[in-house]
């Protein structure tokens, strides 16, 4: 008998729509079985990772840079794009010349927004660990002074009179070229290929069903998307699941692999990490 295979996978609305068809039997794949699934907050499962502590997980790229001799990325389940990225934001008449003295909010020191900071405002010195969906009210509320806000929180800032200082994807973009990449599905390189490939296509038909059967899927992204606006949970899905979740392709293997080269340039990532091929 195959033993389940331990899995994690964020809260928010994207992972919870890729994963539902795949953690709720509707695809008829018992050779992919997976144990009760661990939803949390993507640097949690980060931090996990560096344990190595599950078999398939969500992961920022910034922490696949530091685990890239246990896991693998999956082709299918990636969170990346154009016009999605991270935003710095403040409060009105911050000056970004500040930056070098502030005190600057980032949602966990190995998500992909942290590293993307940090590359894009190296001077920054004093960076503070908030979860991601308390950033946005420690700016509101003068417990510091700019935030790096990921998820949900692009479509609301303003709602809360901030203001975004910078567009750290579209940084990236205009520096690169790339889409940006934010997150991944990553599995143990243990389990094997042909186990790994599996479980790709899997998560790949699970994205593909719920493309097919999005209204059934609705009520299990709502029960973990707490008190989000419809409109922003269906906006959020609409931005973070795209052709490169289905299969990250030729162009989304480059963006990756560029990430993570300047990553290991800007002294974050480690370099030993350079000659280890992403996918299995």
């Amino acid at each position: 008998m195959t033993t389940a295979l331990s899995l994690g996978y964020s809260p928010c609305p994207n992972d919870t729509y890729i994963f539902y068809a795949l953690t709720h039997n509707k695809l008829g794949l018992p050779d992919t079985k997976t144990a009760v699934p661990l939803l949390e907050d993507v640097e949690t499962l980060n931090l996990w990772a560096m344990e190595k502590r599950l078999d398939i997980t969500k992961l920022s790229f910034h922490a696949l840079g530091h685990v890239l001799d246990e896991y693998c990325v999956l082709s299918a389940g990636s969170a990346l794009g154009r016009g999605c990225g991270p935003l710095l934001v403040a409060k009105p008449g911050f000056d970004p010349d500040d930056l070098k003295h502030a005190d600057i909010a980032i949602p966990g020191r190995l998500t992909t927004a942290n590293l993307l900071f940090r590359m894009y405002a190296p001077v920054a010195a004093n960076l503070l660990e908030f979860r991601f969906d308390t950033i946005m009210d420690a700016v509101v509320t003068g417990n510091v002074d700019a935030g790096v806000i990921i998820h949900e929180s692009r479509f609301t800032y303003a709602d809360q009179g901030l203001v975004c200082l910078q567009d750290l994807g579209q940084w990236w973009e205009e520096t690169s070229g790339h889409p940006i990449p934010l997150g991944c599905i990553a599995a143990r390189r243990s389990l094997g290929e042909e186990r790994i490939q599996r479980i790709d296509r899997a998560i790949h038909d699970s994205i593909i069903w719920a493309d097919e059967h999005t209204d059934e899927c609705l009520p299990y992204i709502q029960q973990y998307a707490q008190e989000m606006d419809k409109g922003v949970m269906q906006n959020h899905i609409g931005l973070y699941v795209n052709d490169y979740s289905r299969d990250l392709g030729i162009e989304g293997l480059a963006a990756i692999e560029s990430f993570l080269s300047l990553g290991r340039k800007a002294g974050i990532l480690p370099v030993s990490s350079q000659a280890i091929q992403l996918q299995i």
